[in-house]
């Protein structure tokens, strides 16, 4: 299991993003940002929350119980309207369980043509 400070700044190059632009965001220095990702300093946890906002990702993906981030595999282009996969992505891991099950079957029943 990938360490936090790995996890965020995975997250960071896979969005191609300089560690003063996330430090900007969350309203601290570059230098102590650095220092999370480094392992040199204890990461807080509204900090956690912030990076999970701002990735669009779960607490549990930044801390490692939930490994449903798939990475960069450019899932900002728009994949109908104006919603991106992203966004289809992050909402689908904001669901309980229950929920992503029903989608599952509902998906497949569209899938099989109405046919179930």
């Amino acid at each position: 299991m990938k360490e936090l400070r790995t996890v965020i700044r995975d997250l960071r190059k896979d969005k191609d993003l300089k560690q003063k632009t996330v430090a900007t965001y969350l309203g601290v220095s570059q230098q102590t940002y650095s220092n999370y990702e480094n392992g040199h300093r204890e990461i807080p946890l509204w900090v956690i929350l912030q990076l999970s906002k701002y990735y669009m990702v779960s607490t549990d993906y930044l801390l490692g119980a939930d490994t449903g981030y798939l990475g960069n595999t450019n899932l900002n282009g728009k994949y109908l309207d104006d919603i991106t996969m992203h966004d289809v992505v992050y909402n689908i891991q904001q669901l309980n369980a229950k929920d992503r099950h029903d989608l599952l079957r509902y998906i497949r029943f569209l899938k099989s043509g109405n046919q179930e």
